[in-house]
Parts: C-alpha cells; sequence; structure tokens
C-alpha cells in the first residue's frame, strides 16, 4: 500500500524557498499571484493490511524522519 506525506511550514514561519518561487513567477509574467508557500511531497510504499495502519505508519515516519515537528506540520494520505 501506498501512502502520501506532505510535509509544509506551518503558518506564520517564514518560507524564503516560497518567496523565491513567487518573486521567480512575477518575473515570468504571472502577476497578482498571493503568498507561495513551498514543501515536500513523500510517497512510500508500505507493507500494512489495511487503510488505517497505512496511515499510522505514515505518521510515524513523519514524526520520526520526515517532518520537523517544531517548525512542518504534515498530512498523510493512501494513494490507489
Amino acid at each position: 500500500m501506498k501512502v502520501r506525506v506532505n510535509v509544509m511550514l506551518k503558518e506564520g514561519v517564514l518560507d524564503p524557498q516560497g518567496k523565491a518561487i513567487g518573486h521567480a513567477l512575477d518575473v515570468l509574467g504571472f502577476h497578482g499571484l498571493g503568498e507561495v508557500r513551498a514543501g515536500k511531497l513523500i510517497e512510500i510504499e508500505v507493507p500494512a493490511q489495511n487503510e488505517e495502519a497505512a496511515v499510522e505508519q505514515g505518521e510515524a515516519m513523519a514524526r520520526e524522519l520526515l517532518a520537523n515537528l517544531v517548525i512542518e506540520d504534515f498530512t498523510v494520505e493512501v494513494v490507489s
């Protein structure tokens, strides 16, 4: 079973990569954009028997390694 872990900086945490992307998009002619935030998306195949177990494994991996819980939030979803 495959899980998708989406990690994003928490609201209020400065996102220099998002700022750089927003500036580059403006230079390319994409004007009037709001705030741009960058994150990371990780897909992992896990040995789980059901969706609930897969999500639990994804959450455990996010807490242990994939996300810095001081400055980042994460979500986990099962991917078909």
